[in-house]
């Protein structure tokens, strides 16, 4: 018998190291990339503001951006605290209303045909638009911003779900027919998953938008002291050139702004990425 040491070693497969290496690099430059536009940002902001001499408050330097974040805080947090009570209501209530009536177009096209046209009316009529007219007959504040809210993020979720209802494949559901099972059972077992992607694609773009339409409401409101959300305190700090603040609030609404998209990416991986192509990682 041979010794170990007569056994020469495995052939590496260049391809395959290469492969290697690219995924590698990939990962890195995943958030390595993004990390550098941001510090570049940043530093190019500041370099424009030292150089062009440009007033503090007309621009400020991301230092005093940041020590506004800190100093003011606690006024900014329970501001961001009621924008967000507003945006989460209003995306359950776009999804509890978005789903249940996609339900109902894919069951009776009738219905679809008749009342689908209002949806897109909602969805291209401008919300600073409707806003005014919303506080006028709606005597509550809250109502009034939760509503201006739900109308941005309701149509995402309506108009994917829908799409993905009516894009289960028409062989399984003759199949299904076949078998003898009811439209209920069909929607169940067939049409709900099938709809799953989309209602998630949707999802993702209905999250942006709550917080937008809450912006955009709290705006149009224009009313301040205790449960003011952020708008109020951009617009407080605007008419006190405390641009600095005004900074500090936009930063911190691009921030939840990301987040809350991160959050749905992170549902929609959690859902499908055992099943669904769009979410499988493919080999390079």
């Amino acid at each position: 018998m041979s010794s170990p040491e007569t056994f020469e070693a495995m052939p590496v497969d260049p391809v395959e190291m290469r492969k290697a290496r690219a995924i590698k690099r990939e990962k890195i430059g995943r958030w390595l990339l993004p990390l550098i536009v941001v510090v570049l940002t940043i530093v190019g902001w500041d370099r424009m503001v030292v150089i062009n001499e440009i007033p503090h408050y007309i621009i400020p330097r991301p230092g005093r951006v940041l020590q506004a974040l800190i100093e003011d805080w606690s006024l900014l947090i329970g501001s961001l605290g009621t924008t967000l009570t507003i945006t989460f209501s209003a995306l359950a209530i776009a999804i509890i209303g978005g789903v249940g009536i996609a339900v109902l177009f894919a069951q009776s096209k009738w219905i679809e045909m008749s009342f689908f046209p209002y949806a897109v009316i909602l969805q291209v009529t401008p919300i600073i638009v409707i806003a005014p007219l919303i506080f006028i007959y709606v005597d509550s504040k809250f109502a009034g911003l939760l509503i201006c809210a739900w109308i941005v993020a309701f149509f995402p979720i309506l108009s994917n779900t829908t799409l993905g209802l009516n894009s289960a494949d028409h062989n399984l559901r003759d199949m299904m027919k076949l078998y003898g099972a009811s439209r209920w059972q069909t929607l169940r077992f067939l049409r709900l998953p099938a709809a799953l992607p989309f209602f998630l694609g949707g999802l993702k773009i209905a999250g942006g938008l709550s917080l937008i339409g809450a912006i955009v409401a709290e705006f149009v409101a224009g009313t301040g002291g205790i449960g003011s959300g952020l708008a109020f305190r951009i617009l407080e700090a605007s008419y006190r050139l405390n641009i600095p603040r005004m900074f500090a609030a936009i930063i911190l609404i691009s921030l939840t702004g990301v987040l809350i998209f991160m959050f749905m990416t992170f549902l929609s991986w959690l859902f499908l990425h055992k099943w669904h192509e769009s979410a499988i990682k493919r080999e390079s």
